[in-house]
């Protein structure tokens, strides 16, 4: 699989010169080359070397410029596992619905977003949620047509699997009303949402497209972010849009991004049009389900809070988009062709499906290969010991999103009110996975939960489950070099010699190893254990302030180095 994976970028083949060379001193350089480290040195798009302050003088009069840190922390950059690129764009340039705390107050956004921008053919916007709103319902679509002023609007719920829309946009998706999914008068899932998503954003300019890829990048380049995983498909969005942002991620001026395009593989042929169009492989948001929050998650047993059967108890399961036979036969498929594989699957059921499916495919291949593809699970929420068991087995990546936790767990949260407190307390288990032996990559899920990679390392440390809880130090790797060795790539990640030069440089307080058991956290904090400290991370503490980020030796955020 490596030949499918990008090589890091840095000097442009237009200049065969020597490659130039930076020394960063006076600061902490977290690295496991060196514990100690307070200087680095970058030649060209690799680091050079890693290593204390005083050999660091050698080294002054040789380089072509020195970087005094001032006692600034460097890090490698964060990968992010699992992105929408342009959607996060949109939220961050349009309408942005996750701050609104009532109804009436969406509403009132709506009605503005709408004045503002008159020549939009269709209104889009992203990140209500009803179960945080004091009225508990979403808006009708009567109240929608009202604020939209009788334009085409399409509104995803926070979790994007669901959305609200208006009159005029249902009007522009013949036999919308007829598909799996549409309801009268009430958030739109399944074949019906994603047609009418399909239409909303073919409605796009390539210049709106592009300011949003462009926003986004600039984001998450401004936060420490080197990496992203666009997770694109033809339920998600088109082939322009996927092709457009690995084009203006090429351009260098930004993060750089591994394109996963979600689609079904059944032959060799259908392999090479998703290389085709740049995708290192057939993954990302490839459903076998839904989400928790709209009720279409794949369950074993029914949600808490679904409607009643005739005998009065809960009947609603969710929704299966794929079972344990396509499963295995996309996997077979993929690794046939030498391509990664990969799904969307949340509910205990569906990853039950994926478990299953994935062993039936090394039945048929040999574990040996399916192992070695590195196929990758995007969310896997819902695990039991028996999934994790098998995502062991298999070595298949779980691309988790610890936001999701800190956003909709704990006993009085969304997860509770649709499994009850006893499943909700099993969800995003970190410390058993990790125990297992399963790598683990994190993300955002972006515009779902927003880009915030401290944030999202301290969610994973202080899960609002304690037991799932993992050391920071666990929970930094698999936000960095996690998200490389999830797209085949050992070599990255991480700051030694030989490296690719992707860091970043944070102002921050004082370093400290934080981890769930105190007798772990005694012995890191020794010198002895050689472990290189990390920002306090603990909830109420400021988190670090990017600096500078570099990609490939290259600056996307800060002062040019160049």
């Amino acid at each position: 699989m490596s030949e499918h994976v990008p090589e890091p970028t840095g000097q442009h083949p237009s200049h065969p010169a020597k490659p130039r060379t930076v020394l960063l001193r006076g600061g902490e350089v977290h690295s496991p080359a060196d514990p100690f480290a307070t200087a680095m040195v970058v030649e060209g798009d690799r680091i050079a070397w890693v290593g204390e302050e005083g050999a660091a003088d050698s080294f002054a009069d040789g380089v072509d410029e020195v970087v005094q840190l001032d006692g600034a922390l460097v890090t490698p950059a964060f990968t992010d596992a699992h992105v929408h690129t342009t959607a996060t764009g949109l939220a961050l340039t349009g309408l942005d619905l996750s701050g609104a705390a009532t109804l009436p107050e969406a509403l009132a956004r709506i009605r503005a977003h709408a004045h503002a921008r008159p020549a939009d053919r269709v209104l889009l916007g992203h990140g209500w949620d009803a179960a945080v709103w004091p009225e508990g319902r979403p808006p009708s679509r009567a109240e929608l047509d009202e604020a939209a002023g009788g334009r085409p609007l399409y509104l995803t719920r926070v979790d994007v699997h669901s959305a609200v829309v208006t009159t005029a946009l249902l009007d522009l998706v013949p036999g919308v009303r007829e598909r799996t999914g549409f309801r009268a008068d009430a958030p739109l899932t399944g074949d019906a949402h994603h047609a009418v998503r399909k239409a909303a954003y073919a409605t796009l300019t390539p210049a709106q497209r592009t300011e949003a890829q462009t926003a986004a990048l600039a984001r998450a380049a401004a936060l420490g972010i080197g990496t992203l995983h666009e997770c694109a498909g033809p339920d998600i969005s088109g082939e322009d849009d996927f092709t457009g942002l690995l084009a203006l991620a090429r351009e260098g001026t930004g993060p750089r991004v591994v394109g996963y395009w979600a689609e079904a593989v059944a032959s060799a042929k259908d392999a090479q049009r998703i290389r085709e169009l740049g995708a290192i492989g057939a993954a990302g948001d490839l459903f076998v389900d839904g989400s928790l929050g709209s009720h279409t998650a794949h369950l074993h047993a029914p949600y808490a809070d679904s409607p009643s059967s005739a005998g009065g108890t809960p009947s609603h399961t969710g929704v299966a988009h794929l079972d344990a036979e396509d499963v295995a036969a996309h996997v077979a498929a993929c690794t046939e062709a030498g391509l990664q594989a990969g799904f969307h699957a949340i509910g205990d059921a569906a990853l039950t499906s994926v478990v299953d499916g994935v062993r039936a495919a090394a039945e048929r291949i040999g574990l040996g290969r399916i192992r070695a593809a590195r196929h990758r699970v995007e969310h896997a929420e819902m695990l039991t010991e028996r999934t994790i068991a098998g995502f062991a087995e298999l070595a298949l990546t779980a691309s988790v999103q610890p936001a999701f936790d800190a956003a909709w767990g704990g006993e009085d949260g969304m997860y509770a009110a649709r499994l009850g407190a006893d499943r909700a307390r099993t969800l995003n288990p970190y410390a058993a996975l990790l125990k297992a032996g399963v790598p683990l990559a994190l993300g955002s899920d972006s515009p779902v939960t927003p880009l915030d990679p401290w944030g999202t390392v301290r969610a994973a440390v202080f899960h609002r489950t304690r037991a799932h809880g993992i050391s920071a130090r666990a929970a930094f790797t698999a936000h960095t070099r996690g998200g490389w060795r999830a797209v085949g790539r050992d070599d990255a990640g991480v700051l030694v010699p030989g490296a690719p030069a992707d860091y970043a440089v944070w102002r921050t307080g004082e370093l400290i190893v934080q981890a769930p058991d105190e007798r772990v956290e005694r012995w890191s904090t020794d010198p002895r254990s050689g472990t290189p400290g990390l920002p306090d991370l603990t909830p109420g503490n400021d988190l670090p302030v990017c600096l500078t980020t570099v990609v490939g030796g290259r600056t996307v955020f800060g002062p040019p180095n160049e």
